[in-house]
Order: structure tokens, then sequence, then C-alpha cells
């Protein structure tokens, strides 16, 4: 998990649990049939709205979007000018022993391609065909949190108004009021929660993580490009440090 999406975690859920404990006991905020209509709902409009496969498949996207560290783009580059380099001077075959210190299996199989003697457009088109639906993966999974965190807010809007029906229909009953009350208000609290600290937060950190890879993997392809060329290794140095911010191309330490 990388620093942003801790201190994130802490600080939203943080800030919200001092400021309840700060007004009185947390077990206040705590209603069984409150959490049933709105996260009970909300799942259960997910599976009306997406398969079950996509469903199930989302949550394992979000968990790596959150907890997997990207590689490093300028340790990447040092790779594959290191390869660049290593082919220069023994030919491309002898790029076949390195690819057991590679652990991205993108560039393994580009890189395979390369050793394989296959042309530079096949090469291109394959690994960007795989990159095609990595980005049509990763936006399934944001759209579902989206959706999602569409779908809390108004279950929270449903509980409302079941919690004030109750609480209308037995007015005779002063001890009815506050129960029913508080359905009223906790669903409205409970989808808030999920939709701006949960679902709507997990589809952003998708579509950074997202462009993130998709930057990675097009700097790979354009990397395994110049080996397969037998590019000088500067000249693939420079091309793949265009990919990078400036304040990171001089080095790398900037």
């Amino acid at each position: 998990m990388d620093l942003a999406t801790v201190i994130g975690v802490v600080a939203s859920f943080g800030l919200v649990v001092g400021a309840i404990l700060v007004g009185g006991s947390i077990m206040l905020f705590v209603d069984p049939a409150s959490a049933m209509i709105v996260i009970g709902g909300t799942i259960g409009a997910g599976l009306i709205n997406f398969p079950l496969g996509h469903m199930i498949s989302a949550v394992g996207i979000a968990k790596n979007a959150i907890l997997h560290t990207p590689a490093d783009p300028q340790e990447r580059i040092k790779l594959i000018v290191e390869f660049s380099q290593k082919a220069r001077r023994e030919g491309i075959l002898s790029l076949e022993s390195e690819l057991e210190r590679v652990n991205d299996p993108f560039m393994v199989q580009g890189i395979q391609l390369a050793v394989d003697g296959q042309e530079m457009s096949a090469i291109d088109d394959i690994l960007n065909i795989e990159i095609d639906y990595l980005k049509e993966r990763h936006r399934q999974g944001a759209d579902i949190f989206q959706t999602l965190s569409a779908f809390a807010p108004a279950l929270g809007l449903i509980g409302t108004l079941i919690g004030l029906v109750q609480m209308l229909q037995n007015m005779d009953d002063p001890a009815s009021i506050g129960p029913a009350m508080a359905v009223a208000l906790l669903t409205t609290f409970y989808g808030a929660i999920l939709a701006n600290l949960i679902f709507g937060p997990i589809a952003g950190k998708l579509r950074v993580r997202s462009s993130e890879e998709v930057l990675l993997r097009e700097l790979t392809i354009q990397g395994i490009l110049s080996l397969a060329a037998g590019d000088n290794p500067r000249l693939v140095e420079q091309k793949l440090k265009a990919f990078l911010a400036p304040k990171l191309r001089a080095g790398g330490e900037e």
C-alpha cells in the first residue's frame, strides 16, 4: 500500500471517528437495520447492474490497485539500457538468459518475441493489444466502483424514507420514534461514508494506477522495439527518458 493511501485512510476515517467520539459513544452510530439497507442494498444493486463475474473480479482489481506498488519507470529504463548494451555486444539472442531477472510478465513476453526474431511491427501489435485489454479491465473495475458510489447515497435516501415512514406511523408511541429516526439518519450517514470514503476513492485510485501501468508498458514497448532494432544504448536511454517528467530525466536524481 502506498503512503498516500495509508495517510488518506488514517486521516479520513480517523477524523470521522474522532469527531464521533468527541460528541459521545461510537455505538450511537451503529445500527444493523441501517447497515442492511445501505450495504446490502448497494451490493444487490451492483449485482443487478453488473454480471457476477465482473463484480468478483473488481474486488481483486481494487485490491491490487491499492496494495500493489507499480514498478519504478527509472529502474525499468536502467534495466532496458543494460539489456541494450548486452545485445549490442553479444547479440539479441543473449537476452534469453536474462529473462529470469525480469519479474514483469509483459516485459518477458516482449523480449521473448524479440529474441524469437519476430518483426518489429508484430511485436508492437501484440504488446499494444495487451495494453488495450489492460485498459478495458481497469476501466470496468473503475466503472463498477464509480457506480457503487452513486448507488450508496441513493440507498441511504431509501433508508431515510423508510425511517420517516416508520416514525410517522408510530407518532402515538414515543418509544418507537427514536429507533425510526436513527434508521432515517444513519442510512444517509452510511451511504455518504461508502460513497465518499470507500467506493469513490477506490475508483479514482484504479484510474491513477491504470494510467501509471499503461505508461510503464508503453515505455517498455519502446524499449523492446529499440532492442529489436539494435539501437545504440545512449539513443535507447534518451528515447525512454522522454516518458519521464522533465525533473526526473537528468540522471534520474533531480
